[in-house]
């Protein structure tokens, strides 16, 4: 059987990640956990330790003193951004899709493997919850064994977090082209109504500079009326104060909206039952 070695003791989510990213693109193989030269020798894939990168020889290693590259956007590279990047494009099931997973996963876990820092707390002793917390194996043990089945419990999870992530990948790039066709049918290149759940309509209409305001029906069958944000929370026309926090009757009052249903505080969304209301909403908000 194909093995796949990686280094023992304290593991990441660079070294899970890379084993969970080969598994997907190789198929079944016995992991290993081991430092010993001998062991590492009988290697199929050596991920993490070996201190070279050859992946004409399956060698994926980044802790050679010259390292192991460096992205054009200075984030060096760790062994998951290593294996990626020779397998990401065949799991994935295209460059995009492979670009989009590098872009939203692997870079950033890559970067913390190298101690890079990609974001600045803000609050004294309040830091984000990041995933390379729950991959570091603070667990109860340090015998070989329990790490050994922490760390392919956490491989396990990788995998079904890559194959989420391939999956949302692949339904952006696809839905993109339909939010690019709702927005060049649109008359009023203000606002974009698409009957349609699209993802990622955010990213897409972003770069058209006169939308303001997109509808959309919600998985629970009523609409939505966003504002269109060129940073979070920061929208390009705020709908009207008046309506911030307010919903049902106390909404419905204000607007004239027979079905409103609710209006975010930080004005960057509301609710109507129907597309009509949302549209409704919308009119009002654009001549407000």
């Amino acid at each position: 059987m194909t093995k796949i070695v990686t280094h023992d003791s304290r593991f990441h989510a660079d070294d899970v990640f890379a084993v969970a990213t080969l598994l997907l693109a190789i198929g079944e193989a016995e992991v290993i956990r081991s430092r010993d030269p001998e062991v590492q020798a009988t290697a199929d894939y050596l991920v993490d330790t070996g201190m070279q990168y050859d992946p004409a020889k399956h060698l994926f290693d980044h802790h050679q003193p010259s390292g192991a590259g460096v992205r054009e956007n200075g984030i060096p590279y760790a062994s998951f951004g290593l294996v990626w990047k020779e397998y990401g494009e065949k799991i994935a099931g295209g460059e995009k899709e492979a670009e989009i997973i590098e872009r939203k996963l692997v870079q950033a876990i890559d970067a913390n493997d190298n101690g890079v820092v990609t974001a600045v707390d803000k609050f004294e002793g309040v830091r984000q919850y990041r995933l390379v917390d729950f991959f570091n194996s603070y667990v109860e043990s340090r015998d070989p064994e329990h790490l050994y089945k922490a760390f392919m419990n956490a491989v396990v999870i990788a995998k079904d977090l890559l194959a989420r992530e391939i999956s949302i990948a692949k339904k952006l790039i696809n839905d993109e082209s339909k939010v690019l066709s709702y927005f060049n049918e649109s008359r009023d290149k203000r606002l974009v109504v698409m009957t349609e759940d699209l993802a990622g309509w955010g990213d897409v209409l972003r770069q058209k500079l006169e939308v303001l305001y997109t509808i959309h029906p919600r998985p629970d069958g009523k609409w939505s009326l966003s504002a269109i944000q060129d940073d979070a929370y920061v929208s390009r026309k705020p709908l009207p104060e008046s309506w911030a926090g307010l919903k049902d009757e106390e909404l419905q009052k204000v607007t004239g909206v027979s079905d409103a249903l609710f209006c975010h505080r930080a004005l960057f969304m509301a609710a109507a039952k129907s597309k009509e209301g949302a549209i409704a909403l919308a009119e009002i908000a654009l001549n407000s």
